[in-house]
């Protein structure tokens, strides 16, 4: 064995020892936490009238909801399910959100075609971009940019550098004549983007290529997304909420995002029509929009975790 071959094996095998040793204290520390977390609340109420759609965690066990009816950011502890409104929306709607690790919130802003940021801890709005969009819906980060849908128009916003683009989507993409694009994630190798399409082929997937906006459809085999809303990726697993459906249908795909094979579907009968999710521990978290009431501003509202597949 050569000098080059010898340090070779000497660094794999203190880096295997590392790895086993931090694998078993963090296997210790995860089952700690999973116990404390198993007696957190499983369902807890969000704020009557607050009509809530959009979801989103961060590095703390925090979540943050958006409301249709004015906008406004409700953060609740998923410790306790206590929590209050930290950022007002002055009246424009709230679909779609994500919040980055600086702490700032990305909003889609529904039939406003607005997008815009606000600093979770201050709740104080910094920028409001206009896109000239219909319905801007759901959002993904990746490292350089914010995705945005539209849920009425061929196309994607895209956030970066603090300017909005507008990229269409073309190649497999089919526009229909209503609601048509809705969540949106990246694919597992991070090269594209996944976006619910709700009228090609029934409903399903389109990977886009982020560079052109050129669609593909995604091989799902037999299964169909005519109700897909929000999208959750976690490794290879693609959580996608079917909000009338009252479930959460579970794919597993290929890196490229290319192809993927139906695992389960998780129903709940706490679910009532949830359209968006989020994780924390082993646990998702869904809100449950009630789409299926005439919203009032006494109508109640909550969220409900399930365990992750």
């Amino acid at each position: 064995m050569a000098l080059a071959d010898r340090s070779f094996a000497r660094r794999t095998l203190l880096t295997t020892t590392a790895a086993l040793t931090g694998a078993a204290l963090l296997g210790g520390t995860a089952q700690a936490a999973e116990t404390r977390q198993a007696a957190w609340p499983a369902q807890f109420p969000l704020p009557d009238g607050f009509q809530p759609e959009g979801i989103t965690t961060g590095s703390r066990p925090y979540a943050y909801f958006g409301s249709l009816a004015n906008g406004d950011i409700y953060r609740a502890s998923l410790a306790t399910g206590r929590g209050k409104i930290v950022a007002r929306g002055a009246g424009r709607p709230t679909v779609g959100l994500k919040i980055d690790r600086h702490g700032r919130l990305f909003l889609a802003g529904g039939d406003s075609g607005e997008i815009r940021t606000v600093d979770a801890r201050s709740g104080e709005t910094e920028r409001v971009y206009a896109t000239g969009g219909t319905f801007v819906n759901d959002v993904i980060l990746t490292p350089g940019a914010a995705w945005f849908t539209d849920s009425f128009k061929p196309v994607l916003y895209r956030l970066a550098k603090g300017a909005v683009a507008t990229v269409p989507l073309t190649g497999d993409w089919q526009q229909g004549p209503d609601f048509t694009a809705n969540g949106i994630e990246r694919t597992p190798d991070g090269r594209a983007l996944l976006v619910v399409n709700a009228f090609a082929n029934g409903g399903g997937l389109m990977r886009v290529d982020p560079r052109t906006g050129a669609a593909r459809a995604v091989d799902l085999g037999t299964a169909k997304l005519p109700n897909g809303d929000g999208l959750l990726l976690l490794g290879r697993i693609l959580y996608a909420v079917q909000q009338q459906q009252n479930a959460i249908d579970v794919f597993r795909l290929n890196d490229a995002g290319t192809r993927g094979t139906a695992i389960t579907r998780i129903t709940d009968p706490r679910f009532r029509i949830p359209t968006t999710v989020a994780a924390w521990g082993r646990r998702l978290y869904l809100p449950n929009a009630r789409f299926d009431v005439e919203p009032t501003p006494t109508t109640e509202y909550d969220a409900v975790a399930v365990r992750q597949v």
